[in-house]
């Protein structure tokens, strides 16, 4: 693997490490194929107790890789919708994960980044990071992220970021119950150490079983909900608004709907 790497304790903790430091953590088309991956190999590893979800870097992911973005939009339908599928999958595969996904944030989080955020079972982050659902302000929206992003925040706080991109701070981020907590750099280690230990002491096919029943007792996210987040990405990707926003990005000037 290129784009991530895995480190594994003699306690079976797994750390997933994002791994284009050099691009923000930026997610390309490989690192949502590895991360899928990934997600597959270490929920099938009855030796793994434990994942977390770090990054390399300044950034814990900045979202998804324009690059890629631009690829999507200038393929066919069916590469399209394949792409936009890959993505979703691989969000399902970390949110579906057999284990504790416990996230390490070490700087900021946008787009994609929340998403990440979002599947984790609990995550924690120093207090100068900075989040944001970014799409709408290139003519995007954020669409596979949506369900999990919705489940883990509720509608009504969601909504409060949802559409705007606005960037907001880790108290709001802790508000809106996308973090659980917030820890200074030199001791953000201690505090995602602290939350492992407690499973340690657990049964593991114990704590699938109840992570498998929080997920069903909670907001649905199955397959009408994930094929709903796919078509509308695509949908999006279709549309002038996004080849108007990648553009403008690419060509460093204003899109035509932001004012001056």
């Amino acid at each position: 693997m290129e784009t991530i790497r895995i480190e594994t304790d003699a306690r079976g903790v797994a750390h997933l490490w994002l791994a284009r430091p050099d691009k923000h953590n930026a997610l390309s088309a490989q690192m949502i194929r590895e991360l899928t991956e990934a997600a597959q190999r270490l929920g099938a590893d009855p030796a793994v107790r434990a994942v977390v979800l770090a990054a390399e870097g300044r950034s814990f992911c900045a979202g998804g890789d324009l690059g890629w973005m631009q690829e999507q939009m200038r393929a066919d339908a069916q590469t399209r919708r394949a792409g936009a599928r890959e993505l979703a999958m691989m969000l399902n595969a970390l949110n579906t994960l057999p284990k504790p996904l416990i996230g390490r944030v070490q700087g900021n989080a946008f787009g994609g980044g929340v998403g990440l955020i979002s599947v984790c079972d609990v995550a924690v982050a120093v207090p100068e990071a900075r989040f944001g659902l970014t799409e709408t302000r290139l003519g995007l929206i954020p669409a596979t992220i949506g369900p999990y992003v919705l489940a883990r925040m509720g509608e009504d706080r969601a909504r409060r970021v949802f559409m705007s991109a606005r960037l907001f701070d880790a108290g709001e981020a802790m508000r809106l119950n996308l973090l659980a907590s917030l820890a200074d750099a030199a001791v953000l280690d201690a505090a995602v150490e602290a939350e492992i230990v407690p499973y340690l002491s657990c049964a593991p096919g114990a704590v699938a079983a109840a992570k498998r029943l929080a997920r069903r007792l909670g907001p649905p996210i199955g397959e009408a909900e994930i094929e709903a987040s796919i078509q509308a990405l695509v949908d999006v990707w279709e549309g002038d608004e996004a080849q108007e926003g990648i553009a403008a990005f690419f060509d460093k000037r204003k899109p035509r709907w932001q004012p001056g």
